[in-house]
């Protein structure tokens, strides 16, 4: 499929034009981002691999009624999805203490929540994405009280989809983030997941031995970025026998481990 106008490029995709009205062309690129893009560099094949398993969960979780913005995988790098307008809300939902709540409030990472928190970030990277509440929301516009209870609700139902998913083949969804969009229809609009769910977005730990399988490979040092998002997507049953860039991947971890 030929690529049409580029329309957006954020930190890990390009957004180009769909083949349709209404449709959207997603490209995940391999560059890693940490701290509001202060750190930067390039986990090989990563791209490919948050494509295939944002597909599988966006897939999923469509099974359960969750509506998103996923169509279908177009190549290694590429999926269609609809065109919706981006709530400018990031959702963070936390199971397990980790990352910034840790150093927020002193507590020990690893420390199980007694309750799941939702928590809301403003989008502007200018300003860091600060943490806000449902009054600033409401205060400035940015969702309606009825919007913010169709995203709390949906992103409690995906927490227990996906933890229930996860702890299937051995690892503890520690925290995630969600992003939703609004799909128009006429002069109508209802909320829709949107974004990725992948290891760049979701603190994702062996539940044996808390092994960190997601991007805070890359924000902390640890190395083996590759590998983490390759077992992720392993134990999720995507590995390809088919494409090259995974394969490789693939080979790589191998060779390391001799």
């Amino acid at each position: 499929m030929s690529r049409r106008r580029q329309i957006y490029e954020g930190k890990a995709k390009i957004l180009y034009e769909g083949p349709e009205p209404g449709t959207i062309i997603q490209y995940f690129k391999d560059d890693a981002t940490a701290f509001n893009a202060q750190k930067k560099g390039t986990i090989s094949g990563k791209g490919v691999l948050n494509n295939r398993i944002s597909e599988h969960l966006f897939t999923m979780l469509a099974t359960i009624g969750i509506p998103t913005h996923f169509i279908r995988r177009l190549n290694m790098r590429e999926q269609l999805v609809r065109q919706v307008e981006i709530v400018p809300i990031e959702v963070v939902v936390r199971n397990v203490v980790a990352g910034s709540l840790a150093k927020r409030f002193g507590m020990e990472e690893g420390t199980v929540l007694p309750r799941t928190i939702l928590e809301y970030y403003y989008k502007d990277d200018a300003l860091g994405d600060p943490l806000i509440t449902e009054e600033h929301i409401a205060a400035f516009g940015w969702a309606t009280q009825e919007e913010m209870h169709d995203i709390a609700d949906m992103a409690i139902r995906v927490n227990d989809f996906m933890a229930g998913l996860f702890a299937g083949v051995g690892i503890r969804l520690v925290d995630f983030k969600l992003e939703f969009g609004r799909l128009f229809d006429g002069d109508f609009s209802r909320i829709i997941l949107a974004d990725e769910i992948s290891p760049d977005g979701c603190r994702l730990w062996d539940m044996k031995s808390n092994e960190k399988l997601d991007k805070d490979r890359f924000r902390r040092d640890l190395g083996g970025e590759a590998e983490a998002y390759q077992e992720v997507a392993r134990r999720l049953g995507l590995t390809p026998e088919d494409e090259p860039e995974v394969l490789n991947l693939a080979e790589h971890r191998k060779t390391r481990g001799r």
